[in-house]
């Protein structure tokens, strides 16, 4: 017989708790039936003493189970998802998912809403009139089906251990804790059902995890709870030490990932774009290499298929398709501002948490979690560090509605950026790979 106590003591002391000790402490408190005290008294001593890869697996495959997972038996071929850990401008997702279903995979992408300074993938989808991300069971393995994508949020059946045990950590002080994070995030993932998944895990100002020993321990360990879980998986190491892209809000980040989908838009979203492509075909053996992949992924920019791919996605959720030939039909702001150089010399660095604070205050994120998002308004980053500036140029171009809103955000994004006499700090967009 399990008994609470005698658990939460063999963790606090150190010890490897079994798969049926972990999910009885899981599946009780789900149900109800174990006090917040007890679940507190866990999560505190995991905090602590940690979960290793093995528990972290179990940890993770008992949260999935407490809900229930997508049935995806019916698509007639390989299933792969992408996660972000979140970013500025990290609008990747929309532009990949039907890149990766025009070059023959099926992609069931399971996403969320903008977090703290980091913008959201469903915030931005629904930026185009009517897009629905709430679809039922049946409607999103249909569109997975006969699309080859789609992009929902979790809904409230899935794994639903994971929302209110991170409800309990957000007021206990145990949030920050690699093995805890890694298990909320892939309950959800997996529980989507993809027979693989890339991982993007990013570092620097911008990223949740700033330092790159942090963001390559979490991806290896995301890598491993896969693994454990009987999925492919591959992580990359990216770059938020600078905004992704030029655009950061919500529709103007649609509008440019319509672009990329056109064969424009800036180099360092094609790029990675590409990359995580490349990488989401050879994964499932799509493609026989990464170099294929590229070309695969390369070749469906060119022929449009990728963008046809996405006005079928948008059409399948009830969105909008005319906007993929006409952007001007997304939400546009009244109001358009400049930020300038008032210094002459090298853009040496961008704060990115402090420039999506700014693009947050905004109105494009939530300060609180009932705040309602103006998907019209946004910035656009006209110069990247590294970048010669002379005094008076155009540094950031905001898109906004209210005026005391774009003063605040103007004052944050003054003290985000930084000009010197350089050189900038650089990184490459791909860091490197866990696999």
């Amino acid at each position: 017989m399990l008994v609470p106590y005698e658990i939460i003591r063999k963790k606090r002391d150190g010890g490897k708790l079994t798969a049926e000790e972990i999910d009885f402490m899981i599946q009780k408190f789900t149900r109800g039936e174990l006090p917040e005290y007890q679940m507190a008294a866990f999560l505190m001593a995991v905090f602590f003493r940690k979960l290793d890869d093995q528990e972290t697996a179990w940890l993770t495959q008992s949260m999935q189970a407490s809900g229930k997972s997508m049935d995806l038996s019916s698509v007639p071929g390989p299933t792969v998802d992408k996660h972000s850990t979140g970013g500025v401008g990290d609008k990747v997702s929309l532009p990949l998912a039907p890149l990766v279903a025009a070059a023959g995979g099926f992609v069931p992408m399971m996403s969320g809403r903008g977090l703290g300074h980091t913008g959201g993938t469903l915030d931005k989808l629904e930026s185009i009139p009517g897009f629905r991300v709430g679809l039922s069971d049946e409607e999103f393995v249909r569109a997975v089906r006969t699309v080859g994508c789609a992009i929902i949020g979790q809904t409230a059946d899935v794994a639903p251990a994971d929302k209110k045990i991170y409800a309990m950590r957000d007021v206990t002080a145990t949030v920050d804790t690699m093995d805890l994070i890694a298990a909320s995030i892939l309950s959800k993932k997996l529980a989507a059902g993809p027979q693989a998944l890339l991982l993007d895990v990013k570092t620097g100002s911008g990223a949740f995890m700033q330092k790159l020993e942090e963001s390559r321990a979490l991806a290896k360990l995301m890598v491993a709870i896969c693994r454990n879980s009987g999925r492919k998986a591959e992580a990359l190491i990216t770059n938020m030490d600078q905004p992704l892209g030029v655009t950061a809000g919500n529709a103007n980040e649609v509008e440019e990932s319509i672009a990329i989908l056109q064969g424009k838009g800036p180099s360092d979203l094609r790029e990675i774009t590409v990359e995580f492509g490349a990488r989401m075909l050879a994964i499932t053996g799509i493609a026989k290499d990464i170099a294929s992949g590229r070309a695969e992924i390369e070749k469906r920019i060119a022929d449009g298929s990728g963008l046809e791919k996405f006005r079928k996605m948008i059409e399948a959720q009830g969105g909008d398709p005319r906007v993929v030939d006409d952007v001007s039909r997304l939400p546009k702001a009244k109001k358009r501002g400049e930020l300038t150089a008032s210094d002459s010399g090298i853009l040496e660095s961008i704060d990115t948490y402090a420039a999506g604070m700014a693009v947050v205050v905004l109105g494009a994120g939530r300060q609180r979690s009932d705040d309602k998002i103006d998907h019209a308004v946004g910035v656009e980053f006209l110069k990247k560090p590294g970048e010669t500036v002379a005094t008076g140029d155009v540094i950031v171009v905001y898109h906004y509605n209210d005026e005391a809103l774009y003063h605040e955000s103007l004052k944050r994004m003054k003290a985000a950026i930084r000009i010197g006499s350089g050189p900038a700090r650089t990184m490459p967009l791909v860091i490197e790979c866990v696999s």
